[in-house]
This record gives structure tokens, C-alpha cells and sequence, in this order.
């Protein structure tokens, strides 16, 4: 049986070295010009939903190299390099870097379809509390959506309408409120290789399902294991779809499931290379 640590031996191949430099340093990029362009890097480089005016194509690519924390960064990172060393040096740099991007748009294509579906349900939703604007269908969105998650907080705007729901500036003001969420979601940006690296860890759990991984450098797991119940638990989170989750769980399943695919299209000849 093979076992897997996270140590020395761990050389570092070609393509994960130069993802682990232009992902440190387009972060390094983003924390250094922040104060003095805001947002705008993530405007134009991270990913948008389709309909928003902040859509580019570019962006699917792009946003593979950003990411919003420097935690965010470290996880991602840490498990590219953990777990995609060992299917570069069986690949090689080409076909490594072929399935990682690969996963990587898919991934952002699953995501969009999550976005598209998002906001269309967001659309009608608002469209029922403007010609209804109560105190209960408010406090529905804030339910469904987490209004608070904006810029705005709603607290105030339930008191109000609670308060006053017969009157004109309240209502006015609610469905200006609502109507900047539905504006703010829609713009709403994804960053990271989250995607990517998903399918990166499913690639080496179906190629080295025995290989033991050692969770906290000390309990021994098999990476069949520990690569199934993360993607369960990444369903079960997506299924939930908690109001205040930022996590693009689905792009994490797309990332898998093309990885899967492309698996499936390699080993065509070869159903029998498991280690």
C-alpha cells in the first residue's frame, strides 16, 4: 500500500511551481493595488455572472488566479501541491496542465449555470414583493437570499415596514433596497482554483484510491476516502444552499465531474492503472 505525506520528497514540478509563483503573485497584486483601485482588479479579472455588465469572456480563465484571502490562497495552494505533484510527475507538464485547466472551466461553466438559475429565481422573487411589498415577502427574501450579505442592512427595513406597511416612503424605500440586492447579486464576483483543484484531488483519489493520507500529519485515511466523503459533503453543502454561503460548492462538483470525464476519455485503454 502507498502512503502519502506531505514532506521533502515532494519535489515540486514544473507547472505546479509556476502556478504556486503567478497565483502568490497576482494575490501579492491584489493586496498591494486594493487601497488604491478598490475593487476594480476583481471587476474585471474575477468571474461574473452572464447577464451583469461586469461580464467578460476572459474572465473564465482569469479568475482561476485570484482569490480572496490569503487563506483562501493557502488551501488551494497547499492541496495543488499536495496532491497534483504526484499526477505531474505521472503525467507530465502537458497533460497536467491540460486537465487542470480543463477542470478549472469546467468547473466555471457548472458555476454559471448555479449563477443563471440563481438569478432568474432572484428575479421573479423580487418582481413579487415590488407588486406586493409587505412586511412578510420582505422578510421572505431576507430568508431565501441573506439581504443582509449586502451593503445595506435590512434589520432596519423590517422594523419599518412592520411599523408603517401602509406607508409611501417606506415602501419606496423597501423596493429600492430590494432592487439594489437583486443589482448587487448580480455583480457578485467569483475568485479562485477552488474548481481546478477539485478536480486535481478527485484525479488523484480515482488514480491512487489506496494511497493513505495522513489528516493532521496522523491519522491514516485512504484517499478514496478522504476524496468521498469531501465531495459528499460539498453536495450535501450545495443541496443546502444556506442563505449567506459564499462557497461556489457546484463549481467544486464541475471541477470533479470534468476531471471525471476526462479520465474516463484517457484511460479508455487503460481502466486497469490504479495504484
Amino acid at each position: 500500500m502507498n502512503e502519502l505525506r506531505p514532506g521533502r520528497f515532494e519535489i515540486l514540478p514544473l507547472v505546479i511551481k509556476n502556478l504556486l509563483i503567478i497565483n502568490g503573485l497576482v494575490f501579492l497584486a491584489q493586496e498591494t493595488l486594493h487601497p488604491m483601485l478598490g475593487n476594480r482588479l476583481e471587476n474585471l479579472f474575477a468571474l461574473h455572472y452572464w447577464g451583469s455588465d461586469l461580464f467578460r469572456p476572459h474572465q473564465i480563465i482569469t479568475h482561476l488566479f485570484m482569490h480572496g484571502s490569503f487563506g483562501h490562497l493557502f488551501s488551494n495552494m497547499f492541496t495543488l501541491w499536495m496532491f497534483g505533484a504526484t499526477l505531474e510527475n505521472v503525467w507530465g507538464p502537458k497533460r497536467f496542465l491540460i486537465f487542470y485547466t480543463i477542470c478549472g472551466i469546467g468547473a466555471a461553466m457548472c458555476h454559471m449555470g448555479v449563477l443563471t438559475y440563481d438569478n432568474v429565481r432572484l428575479t421573479h422573487d423580487v418582481q413579487a414583493f415590488l407588486q406586493d411589498p409587505s412586511y412578510s415577502n420582505f422578510a421572505l427574501l431576507d430568508r431565501k437570499y441573506d439581504l443582509g450579505s449586502g451593503t445595506f442592512n435590512p434589520e432596519s427595513m423590517k422594523i419599518a415596514l412592520a411599523q408603517a406597511p401602509g406607508n409611501p416612503e417606506v415602501v419606496q424605500t423597501a423596493r429600492v433596497f430590494v432592487q439594489q440586492f437583486a443589482n448587487e447579486f448580480r455583480n457578485t464576483a467569483t475568485l479562485g482554483a477552488s474548481g481546478a483543484v477539485f478536480g486535481i484531488l478527485f484525479a488523484f483519489g480515482y488514480l491512487f484510491p489506496n494511497s493513505l493520507i495522513y489528516l493532521y500529519f496522523l491519522f491514516p485515511i485512504k484517499a478514496k476516502y478522504f476524496v468521498g466523503i469531501w465531495i459528499v459533503l460539498e453536495l450535501v453543502s450545495g443541496i443546502q444552499n444556506s442563505a449567506g454561503d459564499n462557497v461556489a460548492h457546484f463549481a467544486h462538483l464541475g471541477g470533479v465531474i470534468f476531471g471525471y470525464i476526462l479520465l474516463k476519455i484517457w484511460n479508455r485503454n487503460n481502466r486497469r492503472n490504479f495504484y
